[in-house]
C-alpha cells in the first residue's frame, strides 16, 4: 500500500454492514478521514461511528461534504439511496457493488459516478488483509478515476482499471469461486455430520484442490468419479443421497457438467 503523502482526504461512507464494518477501519489505517457514516439504521450507524475517531453518525438525507462518497450497501438498495440522499452537486459517489453498472448513477446527474469493487468475502469477526485484496476501478470521467484510483491503491497493492461488462463477468465468477463453493462444503459438512465423522477430514483435500486449481487451469486437473466416468460409483452416490432430493439433484447436475466439460477438452 502506498502512504497518503497529503492531507488526509474526507470520506463518507454509506452503510454499516459487512463490507462498511471492513472498509472503515482500512481507510483510517490508509491515511483518509471518514467523516460521517449513514445508515438507514440510526443504531447501526452510530456503532460503527463509535469505532471510528471522529466520525458522526446519521440516517438523515442530507450528508456532509466530503472528496468522496462511498456506497457500502447491499446492490439493490443503490438506486433508492442514490435518488433519495442529499449529496452536493458533483460530488465524486462511488459504489462497491460488483454486478451494477456505472449506468446505475444516470438516476442521479448531480453527482459524478465510480466504482471501487473489492473481490472478497466479508464476514464479521474475519480479519481482511487488505494488501491482497483485488480492487476494480470504474469512473465516469477521469479526475474521479484518478481520485478512486488512489484511494483504491492506498488500501492494496492489486489495483486494477475494469469496466462494467467485465466487472459483472468477474462477479459471476467470483460467485461460483466462492458462494458456490462454500455452499457445497456446507453438503459435505452436513453429510458427514449426519454420520458422525469430523468435518477437519476433509482439509486436507480442500487445500489440495484449491492448490491446485490456483496453479493450473482448473478443468485441466480434473479429478474424481465423473471426469473418469465411473458408473458404479456414481450409482452408489446417487443413491446415498436419496434421501436428500436437492442435493442429489445438484449432485446430477455437476455430474453432467463435468462430464460434458471433459468430453470437450479430451
Amino acid at each position: 500500500m502506498e502512504e497518503t503523502k497529503t492531507a488526509a482526504k474526507r470520506v463518507v461512507l454509506l452503510g454499516a454492514g459487512r463490507v462498511a464494518q471492513h472498509l472503515a477501519p482500512a481507510l483510517l489505517a490508509a491515511g483518509y478521514h471518514v467523516a460521517h457514516i449513514w445508515s438507514r439504521s440510526l443504531a447501526s450507524a452510530q456503532a460503527l461511528a463509535a469505532t471510528v475517531p471522529g466520525a458522526t453518525a446519521g440516517s438523515t438525507a442530507a450528508l456532509p461534504a466530503a472528496d468522496v462518497y462511498i456506497l457500502a450497501v447491499p446492490d439493490a438498495a443503490v438506486p433508492a439511496v442514490l435518488t433519495t440522499m442529499q449529496f452536493p452537486s458533483g460530488a465524486l459517489v462511488a459504489h462497491t457493488a460488483g454486478a451494477l453498472p456505472l449506468s446505475v448513477f444516470s438516476a442521479c446527474p448531480r453527482v459524478r459516478g465510480g466504482v471501487v469493487y473489492p473481490i472478497q468475502t466479508f464476514s464479521p469477526g474475519r480479519m481482511i488483509d487488505w494488501g491482497q485484496v483485488p480492487l476494480c476501478v470504474e469512473a465516469a470521467e477521469a479526475a474521479g478515476e484518478a481520485t478512486l484510483l488512489t484511494l483504491a491503491q492506498s488500501l492494496s497493492h492489486n489495483v486494477l482499471l475494469v469496466d462494467s461488462a467485465q466487472r459483472l463477468r468477474l462477479h459471476v465468477g467470483a460467485v461460483f469461486a466462492c458462494n458456490f463453493t462454500n455452499h457445497l462444503l456446507g453438503i459435505s459438512h452436513a453429510l458427514l455430520t449426519e454420520d458422525k465423522l469430523p468435518f477437519e477430514l476433509l482439509a486436507p483435500l480442500v487445500r489440495e484442490t484449491i492448490e491446485k486449481a490456483l496453479e493450473h487451469p482448473p478443468f485441466m486437473v480434473q479429478t474424481g468419479p465423473a471426469a473418469r466416468y465411473d458408473a458404479p460409483t456414481l450409482a452408489r452416490h446417487e443413491q446415498a443421497l436419496a434421501e436428500q432430493p436437492g442435493w442429489l439433484a445438484i449432485y446430477k447436475q455437476l455430474t453432467a457438467s463435468i462430464q460434458e466439460k471433459q468430453h470437450a477438452i479430451s
